[in-house]
Order: structure tokens, then sequence, then C-alpha cells
């Protein structure tokens, strides 16, 4: 009998084309203006070479090593500047005033910068300035303490600049700043599933629908019913989530990480968690259908909002003013396990999200059954 239960309540929940579009299809349009809008926002800008000039001392002890300098590093894929020597600074003036430039060196004894406004370009010369000032101040004097230091090699190893740090996240992963939009949109749509669990409920009272009165007239038993129906719920939903899962991964390119088993876990755990609300919220809230969808959309919408959805540092001005209120959001609690499985190499931040979740599942689903197992009705 449970399982005859079960297959025509399926039959019965698939047919319903206006939860099938909310829990399916608005998620995935949703992720594709997600991806159309903020698909660049990792895209590193790319750098331009700056335009500058030098105008030469005619001291060619002074001009050799630093017109040296500047065509090293004006040279390759990735030259930090397009030279042009001058023939005089009042040459360099006229192409800096024509904004043929951005500024120009001036040679000499002592190195000299020439702007007309500040920007990131005058600060980058600035700070070449200043580095090549302080390179050729130490290789003075160590040529003046040791006169072999240019024999043995000491000068051309100060000028040779090398970084022995690498900046790497904590698992590995690459930093990603749209990745909480899709962790968020994950999470709204396990949350979206509780339309199901709040029909489910709806269905085996009798006071609210038709078809409650109806199925509360069978000689059944309340709870198979509403086990048999919750089950054909969670399996659709799960279905439309590993759905939603398959188009962000392999059609919008949204990387998960390694760990594919976990997150497919944390799906599951999202869906048991987002059916179970729905059927205690339904059996909470006694008024009519229109008030119980209202209540579930504004909490998943709130949730979603603090979980970063709207704005993405909402997530972090919870954190970091309520942090009570981060365990206490559902949605956040999914974005986080996400978030934890993708940047973490340890899964202990992942356990406790997903403690959190089975903690809440347990509370509902106790709560739902609590509730709905008094109710009687003194006619049908």
């Amino acid at each position: 009998m449970f399982m005859h239960i079960f297959f025509y309540r399926f039959k019965c929940l698939i047919r319903d084309k206006q939860l099938v579009f909310w829990t399916l299809l608005f998620p995935i349009l949703l992720g594709t203006f997600f991806y159309m809008a903020f698909s660049n926002l990792n895209d590193e800008a790319s750098f331009h070479p700056i335009h500058a000039a030098v105008v030469p001392s005619g001291n060619s002890h002074y001009d050799a090593p630093f017109v040296d300098v500047l065509h090293s590093v004006s040279k390759g894929k990735n030259r930090l500047f397009m030279m042009k020597t001058a023939a005089s600074q009042a040459e360099a003036d006229r192409w800096l005033k024509a904004g043929k430039i951005d500024g120009y060196f001036s040679s000499g004894e002592t190195i000299q910068l020439t702007v007309n406004e500040s920007g990131l370009n005058q600060s980058i010369m600035k700070s070449f300035v200043d580095q090549y000032r302080t390179s050729s101040a130490a290789a003075a004097q160590i040529a003046k303490d040791n006169p072999n230091a240019l024999q043995n090699g000491l000068l051309q190893d100060l000028s040779d600049h090398r970084s022995y740090v690498k900046e790497v996240s904590g698992g590995g992963a690459e930093p990603n700043n749209v990745l909480n939009y899709f962790y968020t949109l994950i999470a709204m749509a396990c949350l979206y599933g509780s339309f199901w669990g709040a029909k489910e409920v709806m269905d085996i009272q009798a006071d609210q629908t038709e078809r409650a009165a109806r199925v509360n007239t069978a000689p059944i038993h309340k709870l198979k019913m509403f086990i048999a129906g919750s089950l054909a719920a969670l399996i659709i939903l799960f279905a439309e989530i590993l759905i939603l899962l398959a188009y962000l991964r392999f059609g919008l390119k949204i990387d998960f990480g390694p760990r594919t088993g976990l997150v497919v876990l944390t799906a599951l755990l999202g869906s048991i968690l987002g059916i179970s609300f729905g059927a205690f919220i339904s059996a909470v809230v006694k008024a009519g259908e229109g008030l119980k969808i209202a209540c579930l959309i504004f909490v998943t919408m709130a949730g979603s909002f603090l979980s970063g959805m709207m704005y993405q540092n909402m997530k972090y001005i919870v954190s970091q003013y309520v942090p009570l209120l981060s365990w206490l959001n559902p949605v956040n609690l999914l974005t986080d396990a996400f978030y934890a499985l993708y940047y973490y190499d340890n899964l202990y931040r992942f356990a406790l999200n997903a403690g959190m979740m089975c903690l809440f599942i347990i509370v509902f689903c106790a709560g739902t059954y609590l509730i709905i197992r008094r109710r009687r009705y003194a006619r049908l």
C-alpha cells in the first residue's frame, strides 16, 4: 500500500506545472541571469603598458644605466612601459600636454619624474623611480666599500629582484568573487522546495483542500500518507537540484571544487531541509494556502538577502555584527556549507553547517508530526 500511495502521489506532484517552474526553471533562469551579469567580475583587467618618455641628461655616466633599465622593462609581452626618448625637456612637455604620455623621466644624477595629474599610471611610475633610486644608492655604497663588487657579481645580484612568496587560498582553490551568488541561488532553490512540503501537509488536512477531505475518508493512517507523499516530493526536488547543479557546473562552468560527493550530499541535505521546513510552516500556520506560501517566500527571500544574494557583503556584515543570525538562517547554512567545501582544506566548517542543518531537519520534522497528529475533524 505504501508504494501504491507513493507512486500515485509522485504522479500527482510531477504534474503540478506551477511548482515545477518555481523549483526548477526559475532557479535555472536566475542562474543564467547571474552568469550574464557577473561572469566578467573575476576577469583580471588587462594591463596596458604605460606611455612614458625619458629625457637624457647628456651625461652617459648617469644616462646609460637608467636607459638600460627602462629598455629592459619596455620589452616583451608583459612590458611595463611604452618608452619614447625626447630630444629635450620642452619636447617631453609638449607630449605630456597633448596627452601622448602619462609622464616623463629626467635622467641625471637625480632621477626626476614629471606628470600632469595623479592616477594609477603615475603612481606606478613614481614607485618605479623610487625603487631605482634605492637600488642605485645601494649599488653605489657597495661599489664604494667593495671595489671588486662588479667582478664578484654583487651589483648584478642586487638588481635581481625575486619573489619567494606565492598567494594561494587555504584549500588550494582559486579566489572567486561571484561564487557566493550561485551558492545562495542553490540554497534558495532548496528552500523553494518548502512549497512541496507545504503541499503535502495541506493535502492531508481536511479543512484545507477538498482533496485532503477525500484523503481523510480513506482507511489509511495519516502519517503513512504524509511520509509517502514527502518521499515523492523529496525525490522530485532532489532531482531538480541535481539538474540545477549540472547546469551550473557544465553549462555555466561554475566550479564547486573537487569534493563532488559532498556537494551532492549537501544538496540532498538542503532538499530535506526545504521539504521539512515547508511542512513545518504549513502545519504551524492555520490560515489558507495563500498566507502559508507568503510566509515561505518571505522567509526564503529574507534568508537569501542576509546570505548575500542581493548584496554580497551582507553575509559578512551579519556574520560580524549578528553572528547568531547566521546560524539560525537555513539559507546561510547551505551557502556556507558549499563555501566551506570549495575553500577550506578540512571539513570542520562544513561539518558544523551540516550538523546545524540536521538539527533544523529534526526540529521541523518533530514539530510537524506533533502538530498534525493531534488534528481531528468533527465532520468531513
